[in-house]
């Protein structure tokens, strides 16, 4: 299987294999002005009758044509040595296309006595096969060295026509308008990026996903040279390749940075759209042919769209994973799916959206509960004691897979992972969730632990984490590392807070600097976790608690 590489056995896949189209070399220059409420961003809309984006509002560019990487064009050219060569034709193609689209031509005089504007209006707006040596002939180089590479996007693997296209920003030159072909293009427009998608939120400003998605990032920057500059430090850092989903019936893209792309890599790696998202609690979502998520009716600003009951097995022989809390619909409808074939009930842990439904569902069905007892420092009224203990590298069979147990504390003292071997899937209870961090809360919690557990996730074989709450992970050993990465920069933030406070400090007063990136209203939560950091630099020698306050030694 191409495109998409992981360990999931072919078999297991829900829907046939269909090759993507392949996709074209493309190029995007994003043309920029600063004006006294931020930068502009120059569009264009696509001819009505266009084959791609008919209608919509782009920015200049389109395919990079061979000539775009001939000699010609690199002896025209202007290019930093700090830009890879492989990406001049595409550089050249941007530029070539801003002219020919608008008249814009990013150019240079090769010598002090040629007339820029001059040599410009001489060159014919729609270039043929000696587009760069008529440039030459006009005294005229590329300037590319003025371009800056954001992103590359790929169309996403379900259309039919797709481009493999890299955007480059460049500041405006100076002294040119922007005029149409009145052909591919019409209308040029300077649009605050922000305005542009409060017109497309209200349907007069039609534009496609990588668009939306591009002015978004550059709605966060207060200049064009701060924009450049982010360019010149992060080249073309921001690669994406969407994909598809049904959203209450209706298509939507989903890029890399979106909760639900890595259940969609993983159900249809080839890029079909044949999912659906949205969070329901009533039947089963199967996710391969041995693995169904039953979303428990709890969702809440702790659970999120509720816990995940994960069934892995196939008819006649199951495993359920965190039945959840005792809701007796859910459970019923837990048995219904299972019938007379579950085998076991695992609890990743004992916290009250996780464990309680264990024993109805036991009582349906009589399977027995496997998981980790709860240790002397965890709420005893959650006090959780299953039928057997589950031992850290321990193997559990449903059919022809294969669970290993890894017992992950630091979220509570019980807590285990479970990873299925033959589809490197990791099955990570609270350990890891999409879309947030999981509570460490002492005394049970424990953050050395946590933080301890996740190097060991590192060195695990999976490629896609199935949490209990929110969606399919990809890159799952990606998200380790910066869960890892975020955990050490919390820490750096409590230190900055103990710091900046200079004097013995309560919770109240830590947790709003060391938690000033967070809802206020998520503070007494936070606090939990807080403590939890401060107890590891207590340990390592770092801080020391004075009754209820806090200080660096």
């Amino acid at each position: 299987m191409s495109t998409v590489t992981s360990r999931v056995r072919r078999e297991k896949y829900l829907h046939g294999w269909r090759e993507p189209v392949s996709s074209r070399p493309a190029a995007t220059i994003l043309l920029l002005r600063d004006t006294p409420r931020g930068p502009e961003v120059l569009m264009t809309r696509r001819s009505p009758s266009a084959s791609f984006a008919p209608g919509a509002y782009v920015f200049p560019g389109g395919v990079v044509d061979p000539m775009d990487s001939s000699p010609a064009a690199r002896a025209v050219s202007i290019w930093r040595p700090d830009q890879p060569e492989d990406l001049l034709a595409y550089a050249a193609a941007a530029v070539r296309e801003s002219f020919e689209e608008l008249g814009i031509l990013l150019a240079q005089p090769q010598a002090p006595d040629v007339d820029l504007a001059a040599a410009i209006g001489r060159l014919p707006r729609h270039p043929d096969e000696r587009f760069y040596e008529r440039l030459s002939d006009a005294g005229l180089r590329l300037a590319l060295d003025k371009l800056h590479w954001l992103s590359r996007w790929v169309t996403d693997r379900d259309m039919p026509k797709r481009f493999d296209t890299r955007f480059f920003a460049a500041r405006m030159p100076e002294g040119q308008q922007p005029t149409a072909d009145e052909t591919e293009q019409f209308e040029p427009t300077w649009v605050l990026p922000a305005e542009a998608l409060e017109r497309h939120e209200s349907g007069s400003f039609e534009m496609i996903f990588p668009t939306i998605r591009t002015l978004r990032a550059l709605a966060r920057f207060g200049d064009v040279d701060s924009l450049l500059k982010h360019c010149g430090e992060n080249p073309g850092a921001w690669v994406s390749t969407p994909r598809g989903a049904r959203v209450q019936g209706r298509i939507q893209r989903f890029d890399e940075n979106d909760l639900p792309f890595g259940e969609l890599e993983l159900v249809s790696p080839d890029g079909q759209i044949v999912h659906d998202v949205d969070w329901q609690h009533e039947r089963p979502v199967r996710l391969l042919r041995h693995v169904q998520r039953l979303t428990a009716p709890n969702p809440g600003r702790m659970t999120g769209p509720g816990t995940n009951t994960w069934i892995i097995g196939e008819p006649g022989e199951y495993l359920v994973i965190d039945p959840g809390p005792d809701d007796e619909g859910h459970i019923r409808r837990i048995a219904e799916i299972v019938g007379d074939g579950l085998q076991t009930i695992v609890c990743t842990h004992a916290h009250p959206d996780h464990a309680p439904g264990a024993a109805p569902l036991k009582a349906l069905t009589g399977a027995p509960i496997l998981g980790r007892p709860t240790g002397p420092l965890f709420d005893p009224q959650w006090a959780f004691t299953p039928d057997r203990t589950l031992e850290d590298g321990e193997r559990l069979k449903v059919g022809d897979s294969t669970l290993r147990i890894l017992h992950t504390p630091g979220h509570v003292s019980n807590h285990i992972c479970l990873l299925l071997e033959e589809d490197g899937l990791l099955f990570s209870g609270d350990h890891i969730l999409n879309g947030s961090t999981t509570v460490i809360s002492p005394p049970d919690g424990d953050m050395r632990d946590y933080v301890a557990q996740l190097h060991r996730l590192a060195d695990e074989p999976f490629d896609y984490i199935l949490p209990a709450h929110g969606h399919v992970i990809a890159s799952g050993k990606k998200e380790v590392a910066r869960l890892i990465a975020h955990r050490m920069a919390r820490e750096e933030k409590v230190l900055d807070a103990l710091r900046a406070a200079g004097t013995p400090a309560t919770l109240d007063a830590l947790v709003v600097v060391a938690y000033d990136d967070v809802d206020p209203v998520i503070h007494p939560v936070a606090k939990r976790s807080l403590t939890a950091h401060l107890l590891k630099l207590r340990d390592d020698g770092v801080a020391v608690q004075d009754g209820e306050r806090w200080r660096l030694l």
